[in-house]
């Protein structure tokens, strides 16, 4: 069942087209990558779907909802997650403070707090945590955790808002090759269950060949070719702009057996 559906979507600034009629779909529980080189159009593509920027023209439609005109906000509480390129978490708060306040604000209770904050949430917030890895640590402030454990917990505030659709913007950015992929993994575990699909940015072709069901390919602002793994890493003109030639990948099948990149 398609859940994004992304139609002739187009951006300009002073009249230079970032983004051009692009148009993709995104179904409930796939992992759909969208990749391409500096410059590409990646982030201002990705920020139109978030209601960061407005398109100059084109359809975002969430479960046959139109999305271009609704605010960042409205568009979170229609069920959009978001994780940053740098993670975003409050480094003071402890881990579970992090979550429970994810999930304060889901239940729109954030001019409300007259309990003690430790019992906000807290089993729902330790629920979350333990299904990320990050249940034993969640007394710890987060300003004191190794970088990867911080994009965990992200992920967990990210999950607390129970999205139809996450956005990841290059997830795995400054992780170490095997922190990549356990996080990758850990994503399509916790997001196939939920039927949430997940679009996400990604410079790691290591990382995007070996999780992602679907790729999509920009190249100065216009889709130049989508499909599996397979079919983009073959395409010619991915080659070429982008790619470059003589590079193998692993794919997901090896990872899943044990190999490492």
């Amino acid at each position: 069942m398609t859940l994004l559906r992304v139609t002739n979507l187009s951006k300009s600034f002073d009249g230079v087209k970032a983004v051009d009629d692009v148009s993709f779909d995104l179904a409930a529980g796939q992992l759909l990558a969208l990749i391409g080189p500096n410059g590409a159009g990646k982030s201002t593509c990705f920020n139109m779907v978030n209601g960061q920027l407005k398109p100059s023209s084109g359809s975002i439609r969430l479960d046959g909802v139109e999305l271009v005109g609704r605010r960042p906000r409205e568009i979170w509480r229609m069920g959009v997650g978001r994780t940053f390129q740098i993670a975003a978490t409050f480094n003071s708060m402890t881990v579970i403070e992090n979550v429970q306040m994810a999930l304060v604000s889901r239940e729109r209770r954030l001019f409300g707090l007259w309990k003690p904050s430790a019992s906000w949430h807290a089993d729902e917030a330790m629920a979350l945590l333990e299904q990320v890895g990050m249940a034993e640590h969640a007394g710890r402030a987060c300003g004191v955790l190794a970088y990867g454990d911080v994009k965990r917990v992200e992920l967990a505030i990210a999950l607390a808002n129970r999205p139809k659709l996450l956005l990841m913007d290059e997830p795995t950015a400054g992780m170490a090759p095997g922190e990549r992929n356990e996080l990758m993994a850990l994503t399509r575990r916790l997001v196939t269950g939920r039927k949430i699909g997940v679009l996400f940015t990604e410079h790691s072709m290591d990382v995007v060949f070996a999780h992602a069901d679907k790729l999509i390919v920009l190249a100065r602002g216009r889709l130049i070719a989508e499909g599996d793994a397979q079919t983009v890493r073959n395409d010619a003109r991915v080659q070429e702009v982008y790619l470059g030639t003589g590079r193998s990948f692993t794919p997901r099948a090896a990872l899943e057996d044990g190999v490492t990149l």
